[in-house]
C-alpha cells in the first residue's frame, strides 16, 4: 500500500501544491489537487509536457463524445441502447458544462480555497483543531466512497464488453469512420476506447470532487465560526487569570473588555468573509447545479430502469447499472446534504452568539449590542445554496427527485 502511495505521489506532484496559500489549503484540498492533475485538467500547470497531456486528454475526451453522438443521431438504435448512449452522453455533457464554469471562475475558487488562511481563522484551542481534523477526515472519506463508486462502476463498464452476447462490443456506443469489426483491429480499438473512456470518467468525477470539497470546506470553517462565538466570554477570561477579582464583575474589567471587543470584532468580520465567500459559490454554481439536478433526475430513472431490467439477463450488466445508480445516486445526496449542513450551520451562528455570555453586562460596551443585533438579524435569514435560483438544495430536494424518477420509472415498466 506504501508502495502504491509513494508512486501515486510521484506521478501526481502538481503546482498547485506548491502553489497553495498554506497548510491548510493542502490539507484539506491536496488529493483534490492530485486528481484533477491526473486526470489533465489542472489549472496549474504550465509545463509543456503536462501541456501536452492535458490537450491530447481533452481533445480525444471531446472526439468521444462526438462519435457517441453521432452514433446516437445517425443509427436507429433500440430502447436499451438509446439509454445507454443517453446516459453516458448526458452525464459527460453535464461534467463540461460544469468543468467550464469552474475554468471560467478559477480566481473564485482558488479565493475560496485559500479561505482558511484568513488571519481571523482562529484555531487557537485544541477543540477547534479537532473540528478541523473532524471535518478534513470526513471529506476524504466521501472522495474515496465517491472514487470507490466510480472506479467499481468502470471495472463493472469494461468487463460487460467482453461477456456480453455482441462479438465485436465496445465500453461505449459509438460510431467510428472506420471498420473495426475485424480480428485485428477490434483489440486496438477497444483498448483505445477504454483508456479514452476512463479518462472522461476521471474527468466527471474530478468535477463532483471539486464541488464536494468546496462545500465541506466553508462547513468546516462555519463549525470553527460557531466555536469561535460560543466560548469567547471564556477565552477572553483566560487573559485574565493572572487577575485578582470576582469573577461575577469581570465583564466590567477594561482590560477583560479591551480583549472581548477586539476578539468579537475579528469575529463578525470573518463571519462576514465566510457569508460572501459563501455566496460568491452560490452564484457561480447556481447553473451547473440546475444541470446536475435536471440530468440527476434523468439518471436516476433511465439507470434504475437497466436495473429492473438487466437482472435477469446478464448479472455484470446489472451490476454495472447498480454501481453506476449509486454513483449518480451518491452524488446528488451529498451535494443536498452538505447544501442543508451550510444552511444549519449559518443558522447556528444566531445559536452560538446568543450562547456566548452577552447576558453577564458585556452587552453595555458601546458597539457590542448592536453587533449581537446584526449577527443574529444575518443568522435568521440563513444562507441558501440553490440550483438556477428556483430549488433550494435540501434532502427535501433530493427525495423528491427521488420520488419523480421513481414514478417516471414505474410508468417505462409498464410501458415495456
Amino acid at each position: 500500500m506504501r508502495i502504491l502511495k509513494y508512486l501515486w505521489n510521484k506521478l501526481t506532484n502538481t503546482n498547485a501544491i506548491q502553489l497553495a496559500s498554506g497548510k491548510l489549503e493542502i490539507y484539506f484540498f491536496e488529493s483534490v489537487y492530485r486528481v484533477i492533475y491526473f486526470t489533465g485538467i489542472s489549472a496549474s500547470e504550465r509545463g509543456i509536457p503536462y501541456l501536452i497531456y492535458s490537450t491530447t486528454l481533452k481533445t480525444s475526451m471531446v472526439l468521444l463524445v462526438f462519435c457517441e453522438l453521432w452514433k446516437l443521431f445517425t443509427v436507429s438504435l433500440n430502447i436499451e441502447v438509446l439509454i445507454n448512449s443517453t446516459n453516458s452522453i448526458l452525464i459527460q455533457c453535464v461534467a463540461y458544462y460544469k468543468y467550464k464554469i469552474m475554468r471560467k471562475n478559477k480566481d473564485v475558487f482558488k479565493n475560496l480555497a485559500s479561505s482558511m488562511e484568513s488571519r481571523n481563522f482562529d484555531l487557537g484551542t485544541n477543540e477547534r483543531k479537532k473540528i478541523l481534523d473532524v471535518w478534513q477526515k470526513r471529506n476524504e472519506a466521501s472522495l474515496k466512497l465517491l472514487l470507490l463508486l466510480g472506479t467499481s462502476t468502470l471495472i463493472s463498464w469494461f468487463i460487460y464488453p467482453l461477456v456480453d452476447d455482441l462479438e465485436y462490443n465496445l465500453v461505449v456506443d459509438v460510431k467510428l469512420p472506420f471498420e473495426y469489426q475485424t480480428p485485428t483491429r477490434y483489440p486496438f480499438t477497444y483498448i483505445a476506447i477504454l483508456i479514452n473512456f476512463f479518462y472522461i470518467a476521471f474527468f466527471v468525477m474530478s468535477t463532483d470532487l471539486i464541488m464536494q470539497s468546496h462545500l465541506m470546506h466553508l462547513l468546516c470553517q462555519f463549525a470553527v465560526l460557531n466555536d469561535c462565538f460560543r466560548n469567547i466570554s471564556v477565552e477572553c477570561k483566560l487573559v485574565m487569570k493572572d487577575e485578582v477579582m470576582n469573577p461575577n464583575n469581570v465583564n466590567f474589567n477594561q482590560k477583560f473588555r479591551r480583549e472581548y471587543i477586539q476578539r468579537f470584532g475579528d469575529l463578525v468580520d470573518q463571519h462576514v468573509f465566510i457569508l460572501n465567500n459563501t455566496l460568491r459559490l452560490r452564484d457561480v454554481m447556481s447553473s451547473p447545479m440546475l444541470a446536475q439536478l435536471v440530468c440527476s433526475t434523468v439518471l436516476f430513472c433511465s439507470i434504475g430502469f437497466q436495473v429492473a431490467t438487466a437482472v435477469n439477463v446478464n448479472l455484470t450488466k446489472w451490476f454495472m447499472s447498480l454501481f453506476f445508480l449509486g454513483y449518480n445516486m451518491f452524488v446528488q445526496y451529498v451535494i443536498c446534504r452538505w447544501c442543508e449542513e451550510i444552511k444549519t450551520q449559518s443558522e447556528g451562528i444566531g445559536e452560538a452568539v446568543y450562547c456566548s455570555g452577552w447576558e453577564n453586562g458585556i452587552v453595555t460596551v458601546p458597539g457590542v449590542r448592536t453587533s449581537i443585533l446584526l449577527i443574529l438579524a444575518r443568522a435568521n435569514k440563513p444562507v441558501r445554496l440553490s440550483a438556477g435560483g428556483m430549488y433550494d438544495l435540501t434532502l427535501e430536494a433530493y427525495a423528491t427527485i427521488v420520488k419523480t424518477s421513481y414514478s417516471a420509472l414505474t410508468v417505462l415498466l409498464r410501458l415495456r
